[in-house]
């Protein structure tokens, strides 16, 4: 009896509180030797985190400060404008993909030289395109993550990811800026593109992507390096199997090796032990009143291999999937629907149907056919009657 008072507790403060994600695995795993200063790994559909280390800790993002520069460019911008290349960002130090003062290039052609090649000159191109200068656009930068993406540790003061005193982040706030920025398909597209052909006017190449986990990591969906002095090596990788994607980030890496070396870890670890289960819209189950109620969209929750799942629907039909192995909230809060029950109950709650043209159209012929049907019987009648009267 204790137990199930204490069972019944525990579900009321899950139901109750809001969890922002689902955390698997505390900062310093002991399964995993991770080298770098920071690490997340986290599903990108249902946001849980699989692992971390240091995740909160403020940090250097280097380049990994484009991602937000793209996701920006392309959900506010227009991908068909031509943008002028000013002599500031042809002069911009670091990686370019050299532009020149005067040329005119396509927003969606710089969104791609800085994802894929994180060319800086396209990155100030973006900005002055958008603002008039990096620092205005910096401003953009922060209101954009603070209010469409949430995040509440970051602070950008330039588009590229050169050093600034200022401009910090953490591995959690990249990893949540990268699944937001995945469910854009245009950022996704260009952000998994290993290779592109480049023509430019100070420039003909072929831009091969950067990270290399995404040319050489199975299901690999895409990803961002970034490395300047005071951050260290930086890296975003981004990868997919069966229905489960993940979402690693290291941050502060001792050498581009170490890198490389943890993100696999990382990866591997999250596709051997973790999966992403799919509910499909329209599935039932039952609650409390023997009543199935359905939901109304496509849901997902992450799990460990092999580990059972308990299943509760709340008196208010809200479905709540806990691990049979810890207690772990693997989704929450989701609101299931009653459907009618049959055909009848459908009729009578239907709307009546405004009466299309080609219905009425329709009735009136059915209409003339069976007023000339009635004149014909009229004369024939008087006819029949007339010869009769003949005989």
């Amino acid at each position: 009896m204790v137990k199930k008072i204490i069972l019944l507790t525990l579900i009321h403060i899950l139901l109750t509180v809001q969890l922002p994600n689902n955390i698997f695995a505390q900062d310093g795993n002991e399964s995993l030797r991770i080298d770098s200063e920071a690490a997340v790994l986290m599903d990108a559909n249902t946001g849980s985190i699989l692992y971390s280390k240091n995740r909160n800790t403020s940090l250097y993002p280097a380049s990994l400060t484009k991602i937000a520069t793209a996701i920006i460019a392309i959900e506010e911008g227009d991908l068909d404008d031509l943008v002028t290349v000013s002599e500031n960002a042809r002069n911009i130090e670091g990686t370019r993909v050299y532009l020149e003062i005067g040329e005119q290039v396509p927003l969606h052609k710089l969104v791609q030289g800085i994802l894929i090649s994180s060319g800086n000159d396209a990155a100030i191109a973006i900005a002055e395109h958008f603002d008039g200068s990096s620092a205005a656009f910096s401003n953009r930068m922060n209101e954009f993550i603070q209010n469409k993406v949430g995040l509440k540790n970051t602070t950008f003061r330039n588009p590229h990811g050169l050093y600034h005193l200022e401009q910090k982040t953490t591995a959690y706030d990249l990893a949540t800026l990268t699944k937001y920025a995945l469910k854009n398909d245009t950022f996704r597209e260009i952000f998994g593109t290993s290779k592109l052909k480049w023509d430019g006017q100070g420039w003909d190449t072929t831009l091969y992507h950067h990270n290399q986990l995404v040319r050489n990591y199975d299901g690999a969906t895409g990803g961002k390096t970034g490395y300047i002095v005071e951050s260290g090596n930086t890296l975003i990788t981004t990868a997919k199997r069966a229905n489960t994607e993940l979402i690693a980030v290291v941050l502060k890496a001792p050498s581009k090796e170490f890198a490389y070396e943890d993100t696999t870890k990382l990866l591997d670890f999250g596709f051997e032990n973790f999966e992403t289960t799919i509910i499909p819209k329209n599935t039932g189950y039952r609650n409390s009143k023997n009543e199935t109620v359905y939901t109304t969209n496509n849901l997902y929750y992450t799990s460990k291999k092999g580990k059972p799942v308990n299943v509760e629907i709340s008196k208010s039909n809200e479905i709540l999937i806990t691990s049979d192995e810890d207690a772990n909230v693997l989704l929450q809060g989701e609101q299931l629907i009653k459907k009618e029950k049959n055909r009848e109950d459908a009729v009578r709650n239907e709307k009546p149907k405004t009466l299309q043209l080609s219905n009425i159209l329709g009735y009136l012929a059915l209409a003339v056919v069976g007023i000339l049907i009635t004149i014909g019987l009229i004369f024939y009648k008087r006819k029949y009657t007339k010869t009769n009267k003949m005989c």
